[in-house]
């Protein structure tokens, strides 16, 4: 088969398009960095170098191909972060239609079903209803949890303050994924027949808060480690002394004030996938104790 992916050798698309390579398929991956090209080439894939938000770029890396996977890229300038990814989203649905491709996997998030209210989640609650218009195109949409590999932005905090925390308490309930495991549910899915519009909760490991602050504090030695609520304000402040621009602080605080509220896993917790993926709390913990010098 032949496929493209966006996401040049990022966290997913990576390990997605090795497994995809090693199966034997043709895989082209979309870059907007002309220095990727040479190690997209090493792993035996097609670059393709130009931007997500050009639509004839797009039409023409999307064009014969038998699947397409879709992710909208971070943008910490964006002046407007739902609107950016909400109209990377729109463009994608454009050049997919141009394009004739009839099989779409596309990374959205745990919270998409919201509209409104997630942070940057909101905007990918936005591209699916994009990609609900259209006709006649089967799309997966894959909702993974919060990844493992957010905590590494606690590494500061970690060592500075001797705590972990968010603007939610304890006992909150939270759901937690490998990218790898994200990868390994979009290769399957790309692979196999699907029909319609429907989605796929990814979880690698369902836990707790103060269940992270213990799992990850034990691993770097910290074993009585805390979880510490913060108010939003608090938050805020915490993410723009770190240097996150303020409308992500922003977006970000508000991403975790559903988090607190309940409302942001509700629907996964009523759908929840029939097995979950295998890196558990506590592998990730080995890897963030490497990280963690």
């Amino acid at each position: 088969m032949n496929f493209t992916i966006t996401g040049s050798l990022g966290n997913i698309s990576k390990p997605l398009a090795e497994t995809l390579i090693v199966a034997g398929h043709q895989v082209t991956i979309i870059s907007s960095k002309p220095d990727k090209a040479r190690a997209i080439e090493a792993l035996g894939a097609t670059a393709a170098i130009g931007s997500v938000e050009d639509v004839d770029f797009l039409t023409a890396a999307f064009k014969g191909k038998d699947a397409i996977y879709t992710m909208v890229p971070p943008n910490f300038g964006a002046s407007n972060i739902r609107d950016f990814i909400g109209s990377t989203g729109k463009k994608y649905a454009e050049a997919i239609k141009a394009s004739g491709v009839k099989k779409v996997v596309n990374l959205s998030s745990i919270g998409a079903h919201l509209d409104g209210g997630s942070g940057p989640i909101s905007g990918l609650h936005d591209v699916e209803q994009a990609y609900s218009e259209l006709d006649g195109v089967a799309v997966k949409h894959l909702r993974p949890a919060y990844f493992y590999t957010n905590f590494y932005g606690n590494v500061d905090m970690i060592k500075h303050a001797g705590i972990l925390g968010s603007n939610y308490d304890a006992a909150t309930p939270l759901v937690l994924v490998h990218p790898n495991d994200i990868a390994a549910a979009a290769a399957e899915e790309l692979q196999q027949g699907f029909a319609g519009k429907s989605v796929r909760y990814i979880a690698s490991d369902e836990t707790t808060a103060a269940n992270v602050a213990k799992v990850l504090g034990t691993a770097i030695g910290k074993p009585e480690l805390p979880w510490v609520e913060f108010n939003d304000e608090d938050a805020l402040q915490g993410m723009l002394q770190a240097g996150l621009p303020e409308v992500m602080a922003k977006s970000y605080v508000e991403m975790g004030a559903a988090t607190r509220s309940r409302i942001l896993y509700a629907h996964y917790f009523n759908n929840r996938p029939a097995s979950l993926g295998k890196i558990k709390l506590e592998d990730f913990a080995k890897e963030f104790a490497k990280a963690f010098v």
